[in-house]
């Protein structure tokens, strides 16, 4: 971690948190909560939340923004949006406020890799437009605690150390990532609550509360000079959510009339007609399933950061009596952290150790584990290919696929779900019994949202292209002129007053690939190579020259990789390697002795031979060497 990171910026840097209450609470000075965090601090004392917050009323809604002074109060001031991520794409959200100078930014995710990225572990934003203007950045402020929102803070910080602002929750969890990255002492973490607001230079950030499929998750209304954009997060409606109050709608509705210059609204769902079903009818669901599996050990795939899901099995495994065990490494975090911070209600003697699984009946055990969507390394796929070192699966067990594949894992969970048939267990997923909702709210919720925010214009986040261009229809169907709505894309820069809404720019961002502890060293040309090993695999030559005439005195051998079994095509091995002798010892009678020539001659002549004989193109490699 760079020393300097903790001395950036530190004249600049303005941190204040309030709470929102009546006009009749006599005004005190407000103080920011800031965990300057050092590694010897349990997790429990760090987010111990103290009573020292007063809650008032935005300074910029209508009764009051007039009487501040912003400058001159003929101009009209803008914001400009930079959309580092998030746009056309499902994860790595990250977004950039600047206003007057000042930036804040919004989520910092990362995404997983497509197909086409091989051996590559995350996809992270491209930090580069933040780190040329660092000193204008005021404070990071995360939504809710899920890796396309948070996973990409450790990469940050290694860059830029910024105070973040979140809820209790989401602390917790960048708390447990920023240890794992050895960043947790340097980090500056500011616990927030629903109606606080930070004061980051010109802009005011409120916290509202709304449902999603993790708690304390929160909606920003980011009010500033150019006026108040509301930001959804991800967000549904549920009026009997498994965890928490319902969605604060009245404040979305005071927002709405005190009045709204944008709103950044999530689209994840836009195509999906009618409600988002309430997390209320898992219960029922579970119910019926516990049931009809009561002679089997049951074992349950959900997300690791749906913990009110996880509340959900406990409850219903303490009603009949059952153990539960957890597996996969993020499903271990997100529940030790859960657990602390006491997120989760777990009857005494209920949750067991895995390794304490064979002690007990497989019909009084219930294990929860990771891979609900296929993931080749989780736990539920190598159950389900007999790799698990702890858990043997088959016809004893009754195994529940508590989500909906993500787009584009349709087919990795249809694979998991086949191996698991073939070793004998009976499976039930999401198509078969309601195991699952959303947490993303479907179109008429949508449109509710809209209907009270009453925005000036309006900005479709968090999805694909197919979901922001469905959810600017919705916006127009309600009655928001088309010049009012923008579609963007990453790197997009956005400005908007209340007077007009322009892109006024295009940023150009790489893609930044992490591999291993590597981030950002692999890019296209190696992920050409790599896709081209994996399609037509790889042929080393290896030949030792003599040093004073360059003649060949030992090989040339020849190893293939992924491109011939050798022993079954010893006839086209050794055409090469007689081939290949053929141009080295030309090359040495011609005093063509430049290694890089030979190796260009020898790599091309292999070429045609492979290519003339297998219509395959390997990656071939000449090592020469001489004595």
């Amino acid at each position: 971690m760079n020393e300097n990171l903790n001395n950036e910026n530190p004249k600049k840097e303005v941190k204040t948190v309030v709470k929102r209450t009546s006009q009749n609470t006599k005004s005190k000075r407000p103080i920011a909560r800031n965990y300057n965090t050092n590694s010897g601090t349990s997790l429990q004392n760090n987010l111990k939340s103290e009573k020292i917050f007063e809650k008032r009323k935005s300074p910029y809604s209508k009764s009051t923004r007039n009487s501040r002074n912003f400058g001159n109060s003929k101009s009209v001031k803008s914001m400009k949006i930079v959309f580092l991520g998030g746009l056309n794409q499902i994860g790595k959200n990250i977004t950039a406020f600047e206003c007057n100078n000042d930036i804040v930014i919004v989520d910092c995710g990362m995404s997983f890799p497509d197909g086409e990225m091989l051996g590559v572990d995350l996809v992270i934003p491209d930090f580069s437009y933040l780190e040329s203007n660092r000193e204008k950045i005021r404070g990071l402020v995360i939504t809710h605690g899920h890796e396309d929102h948070i996973g990409a803070i450790p990469y940050l910080l290694n860059k830029i150390n910024v105070p973040i602002y979140a809820t209790p929750l989401t602390i917790g969890l960048i708390t447990g990532k920023l240890k794992e990255n050895h960043l947790f002492g340097s980090a500056k973490l500011n616990t927030v609550t629903y109606g606080d607001h930070v004061k980051l230079g010109c802009m005011d950030i409120e916290f509202i509360n709304v449902n999603h499929s993790i708690p304390d998750a929160a909606a920003l209304a980011i009010h500033s000079p150019a006026g108040t954009i509301v930001h959804t997060g991800d967000f549904k409606i549920d009026c009997t959510p498994s965890r928490g109050e319902m969605i604060d709608l009245a404040r979305f509705a005071e927002l709405g009339k005190e009045g709204v210059l944008a709103l950044m609204a999530d689209s994840t769902n836009a195509e999906r007609p009618g409600y988002t079903s309430t997390e209320k009818k898992i219960d029922q669901s579970f119910e019926r399933l516990f049931i009809k599996a009561k002679d089997k050990r049951i074992i349950i795939a959900t997300f690791a950061s749906n913990i009110g899901r996880i509340q959900q099995i406990i409850n219903c495994a303490a009603n009949y009596g059952k153990k539960v065990a957890f597996s996969g490494r993020s499903m271990l975090n997100y529940v030790t952290i859960a657990q602390q911070m006491n997120y989760l209600d777990v009857p005494e003697g209920t949750i067991i150790d895995i390794d304490l699984i064979t002690k007990y009946a497989k019909n009084e055990v219930v294990l929860v584990t990771t891979g609900s969507q296929g993931e080749p390394m989780s736990a539920l796929h190598r159950m389900a290919f007999s790799e698990h070192k702890k858990v043997d699966v088959g016809p004893e067990d009754f195994i529940i696929i508590s989500a909906t594949p993500i787009p584009g894992n349709e087919k990795t969970v249809g694979t998991v779900v086949n191996e698991l048939m073939k070793l004998g267990c009976e499976v039930v997923y999401e198509s078969m019994y309601e195991t699952h909702v959303s947490g993303h709210a479907c179109q008429e919720e949508l449109k509710i949202m809209q209907g009270i925010i009453k925005p000036q214009y309006f900005v479709p986040v968090h999805g694909e292209r197919r979901h922001l261009v469905k959810h600017a229809l919705i916006a127009t169907s309600m009655g928001m002129p088309e010049s009012n709505v923008f579609v963007g894309d990453t790197g997009d820069v956005l400005e908007i007053n209340k007077n007009s809404m322009k892109k006024i720019g295009q940023i150009p961002l790489e893609l930044v690939l992490v591999d291993g502890i590597g981030v950002g060293d692999v890019g296209s040309i190696v992920l050409r190579d790599r896709k081209h090993l994996g399609e037509d695999g790889l042929i080393v030559l290896v030949a030792t020259l003599d040093s004073s005439d360059k003649h060949v005195i030992a090989g040339p051998d020849i190893v293939s990789r992924g491109f011939v079994y050798v022993r079954e095509s010893e006839h086209l091995i050794e055409e090469a390697r007689k081939l290949s002798l053929k141009v080295l010892e030309e090359c040495a009678d011609s005093k063509m002795r430049d290694w890089s020539i030979m190796k260009t001659k020898v790599r091309d002549e292999l070429y045609r031979l492979f290519h003339n004989r297998t219509r395959r193109n390997p990656v071939i490699l000449p090592i020469i060497m001489e004595v």
